[in-house]
């Protein structure tokens, strides 16, 4: 495989870079407002919530990739490739980061809850300052699980004809014959980006637990 394919490739990693980095960020928020949702006193609120992740849990990413490029302009809105791909990947991803938050929310025990009553918070300041700080610990580790699970699923992209690079590297094989070095290549990429979370993930565990239960950086 010449240079020129290579870089062919690195240009598709870009992509790819740039799919799971706006992916994660969309995921995230999403998690974060259906997670809490999922744990309103609010019943409507729960109900919208519950039907949010059942139903991005319960179709294929494949189909909602589709609806977000290609049924979504019939009803007016047009979306390029990357955003489309953002979005369901978002999306898809989200649905599962929600029940991760709501898990770990529920896993906070019955004597810190009591304590924020003790101390007369209102429901808004024992989220924010005891609940939620607790938690985003517990949650770490599978977040980490859901960005890489989420920068595996961006080569679904090629479908759409995104240029990330397992469309590069089909490109790459379809033009030179070569199927061994391409896909080699992205491989090794994928391993590399993958352990590059995971590394993300452990370092910010680390700063988060510090002083925590005797654990230190």
């Amino acid at each position: 495989m010449t240079s020129g394919y290579l870089w062919l490739i690195l240009e598709g990693a870009l992509v790819t870079v740039q799919l799971t980095v706006y992916g994660c960020a969309l995921a995230l928020v999403v998690a974060f407002a259906a997670g809490l949702a999922r744990v309103s006193r609010f019943r409507g609120v729960r109900a919208l919530a519950v039907a949010y992740i059942e139903f991005f849990r319960g179709t294929s990413i494949f189909v909602q990739l589709f609806w977000a490029y290609y049924v979504l302009p019939l009803l007016g809105v047009t979306l390029s490739p990357l955003q489309a791909g953002v979005l369901a990947l978002g999306l898809n991803v989200g649905a599962y980061g929600a029940e991760v938050v709501r898990g770990a929310v529920r896993s906070i025990g019955r004597d810190q809850r009591e304590a924020c009553v003790a101390l007369n918070l209102t429901r808004f300041q024992a989220m924010r300052h005891i609940l939620l700080p607790q938690a985003v610990v517990v949650m770490l580790p599978t977040f980490g699980n859901n960005a890489i699970e989420l920068l595996k699923a961006t080569a679904i992209v090629s479908l759409i004809s995104l240029g990330d690079m397992t469309f590069q590297a089909q490109v790459v094989r379809a033009q030179t014959g070569d199927t061994l070095m391409p896909f080699l290549t992205i491989l090794v990429l994928y391993f590399a980006m993958a352990s590059v979370i995971s590394g993300l993930i452990r370092l910010i565990e680390r700063r988060m637990t510090r002083g925590l239960d005797g654990v230190r950086a």
